[in-house]
């Protein structure tokens, strides 16, 4: 094996070339306690989502919440709406409900779960979700008579190994 000690010409992509190549992602305000999405640092992967109501989330139970805000994603993208990991892991908040079209222009909510033994309080302007987009395929599906065989085959929950798999 032969390691170059010249330096490489290889251009490296910085954040700004990531988001000048990217189409922009349009927001319109739906109300006037809206807040556009932020992304938390420089590399963070997903857009905070900030809630504009107060709300109780019940224990065991689920809250649906308005950001008062709608968006435009680029054509071959979906916005996935996932927990923050704070809420997650701090208080048992998950996500549901997590994908939002490119064609969807309607008030983005946010559906929240309480996973914990006590009820949670989010306020007005809480960040509660982060928003990933990801480029998508939208293959033209074929009907068959049979799939192509894998070595995995029809083995479905557990059965590559884990909890309780073989």
């Amino acid at each position: 094996m032969t390691i170059s000690t010249e330096p490489s010409t290889k251009k490296i992509k910085t954040d700004d070339d990531i988001i000048a190549d990217a189409p922009p992602m349009l927001v319109k305000f739906l109300g006037p306690k809206a807040k556009m999405p932020t992304r938390g640092s420089e590399h963070a992967a997903g857009y905070d989502l900030y809630t504009t109501e107060t709300a109780t989330i019940p224990a065991h139970g689920r809250v649906m919440v308005a950001t008062d805000i709608a968006i435009a994603l680029p054509v071959g993208t979906y916005g996935r709406v996932a927990p923050r990991s704070g809420l997650a892991t701090k208080h048992g908040i998950q996500t549901g409900a997590g994908v939002i079209d490119c064609d969807y222009r309607g008030p983005l909510k946010i559906l929240l779960f309480n996973h914990s033994d006590v009820d949670f309080v989010v306020n007005e302007g809480d960040r509660v979700a982060q928003m990933v987009v990801e480029r998508i395929m939208m293959p033209e599906t074929k009907l068959v008579d049979e799939l192509p065989e894998t070595v995995r085959g029809e083995g479905g929950f557990g059965s590559t190994g884990g909890f309780g798999g073989k």
